[in-house]
């Protein structure tokens, strides 16, 4: 007997290379239930439940639970092996969604692993570090090795600009206040303060804002104040 090979059919591809399109644009309903990596959404009876990031997270706990929420939604259908699954993937905004979609184009970039370096980082830190190829800063994120943080940059750094999503994410705003910033320090300062267990997405934030406002710092200088900064 020959075993059949999983085929997965998506919504995935922005640009629309598959020539799919997606049954549901957004869901809107009651948040009946919350957690870190799901979402259950309650419309016209149905509950539906959705995997999230922790930025999804984070905009739906403001909400709060019994509360009118919208979802935009990304739908995976896998078939060909032992058991067909259909996931819903949940997004609090286009941006991101688009995002993940961007990111599970790149090869060797899966639905879980994409939606952990969206909830390793926002939207717009990421379009900065792919926009500035920042590869360290790529690899501090659990599931990215160097070879896929080289694909990740290689394939997407043209698209997310040729798509726009740069632009509204004010991700070129940032990369504009930080150009004159030492950024092999950061990069040092930041992948530093990962491996004492911090995000790379608020650490950045900080260590950016520390050598914005004194650039002459070096690296032990930058680590210190950061760790006084951090809570």
């Amino acid at each position: 007997m020959y075993a059949r090979k999983n085929t997965v059919f998506t919504n995935s591809n922005p640009l629309n290379l598959l020539g799919t399109k997606s049954m549901i644009e957004y869901i809107k309903g009651v948040l009946t239930e919350l957690s870190p990596a799901m979402a259950v959404v309650e419309a016209a009876g149905v509950g539906y439940a959705l995997h999230i990031t922790l930025n999804t997270y984070t905009m739906l706990q403001k909400t709060g639970l019994n509360h009118d929420v919208k979802v935009y939604v990304h739908e995976q259908l896998v078939t060909g092996g032992r058991d067909d699954s259909f996931t819903l993937f949940g997004f609090s905004g286009k941006q991101e969604r688009e995002l993940y979609r961007l990111l599970i184009t790149v090869n060797g970039v899966g639905g879980n692993t994409a939606r952990m370096i969206l909830s390793a980082t926002t939207p717009g830190d990421l379009c900065n570090t792919i926009a500035s190829g920042n590869e360290k800063l790529l690899k501090t994120i659990k599931g990215i090795g160097p070879k896929g943080a080289q694909r990740i940059i290689l394939e997407l750094r043209d698209k997310i600009t040729s798509l726009g999503i740069a632009e509204e994410l004010h991700a070129t705003t940032a990369k504009a206040a930080t150009s004159n910033i030492n950024g092999e320090i950061r990069d040092e300062a930041v992948a530093a303060l990962t491996a004492l267990g911090f995000s790379p997405a608020p650490s950045s934030k900080i260590v950016t804002d520390i050598l914005t406002a004194d650039n002459t710092l070096a690296v032990e200088q930058v680590i210190k104040a950061a760790l006084k900064m951090i809570k």
